[in-house]
């Protein structure tokens, strides 16, 4: 069985359960390949007493992939969904973070859940992501474009509102003036848009949910839409630029640049463990059903 493994620079105080991780898995007998920069971050805080393979992008990554482990919170498995692209490698989240929607793993007490995934007894949730693209330019290298989150326009500094004009399927839905406007999937509902007031959305209900940032007119409220719609936007800005992010990625745009969003071609096969309910989670990570008076 080959394993990727993916993570980023972190607190040594989650050193040791690194190392432990992969003393249990050197312990399974299987195949290990590391993010080539993390690795080297690991070589640094302890001696590894074997040799990895190494990736460091979707290219070199092994097609044949039995699974990827992110090492991180919710970020990290972001950055590694860029990794895995279109490749269909299911993966999984060992939460080093804090919140933990997507990596859902406890550090503490991860044996129970490696066991589970090495014997394949794990479902797959399919989730659906975004791709932005333009006409008048490549977008993130061009094959960066997509985002399991949202993709957000902001304001390009702090002198002015932008006003994001968005076309449904041609038509025009609204002028938008705000701080920016966040497109996200059922993924990314939990995430900034909810933050912003945007309603959650269960995984696979084939919806998107678009949301101001701070709009003007107080009326102006999220729109759920069907993921098989196509939305273009037109942006004004009085700095003539704006700030384009795709999960964890930002570009500085020409204000004069338009964007379609459209649902990505592929889907990210993320592990789903036996027991692990996404009511639940909502329930432990939102504090729902606890009396807040107490906190």
């Amino acid at each position: 069985m080959r394993i990727a493994i993916y993570g980023r620079e972190f607190s040594p105080s989650v050193i040791p359960h690194v190392k432990h991780l992969l003393e249990y898995l050197n312990g399974k007998n299987v195949e290990i390949w590391i993010y080539d920069s993390f690795y080297t971050f690991l070589q640094k805080q302890f001696d590894c007493n074997k040799t990895f393979s190494t990736y460091s992008s979707n290219e070199n990554l092994p097609k044949d992939t039995d699974f990827m482990l992110s090492l991180g919170g919710d970020g990290t498995m972001l950055s590694a969904v860029s990794l895995i692209h279109n490749s269909g490698i299911p993966i999984a989240g060992i939460n080093f973070g804090r919140l933990g929607f997507l990596a859902s793993i406890n550090k503490t007490d991860f044996e129970p859940s490696i066991d589970q995934i090495l014997a394949k007894n794990y479902k797959i949730q399919k989730r659906a992501l975004l791709a932005v693209e333009s006409p008048d330019r490549e977008l993130f290298g061009g094959n960066s474009n997509y985002a399991l989150n949202d993709i957000t326009v902001f304001r390009y500094d702090s002198s002015a509102m932008i006003t994001v004009n968005a076309y449904l399927n041609g038509e025009l839905l609204n002028s938008y003036w705000a701080d920016g406007l966040i497109i996200a999937t059922p993924t990314g509902s939990t995430a900034y848009s909810l933050s912003c007031g945007g309603p959650i959305i269960m995984p696979g209900s084939g919806n998107f949910v678009i949301t101001p940032i701070s709009p003007h007119n107080l009326n102006v409220r999220p729109v759920v839409i069907s993921s098989e719609f196509e939305l273009a936007l037109e942006i004004e800005s009085r700095s003539e630029k704006y700030i384009l992010s795709c999960d964890s990625k930002n570009e500085t745009i020409e204000s004069n640049v338009k964007l379609k969003i459209t649902k990505a071609p592929f889907y990210i096969n993320l592990i789903r463990l036996e027991g692990e309910s996404y009511f639940e989670t909502l329930r432990e990570k939102l504090l729902w059903g606890l009396d807040v008076r107490n906190y």
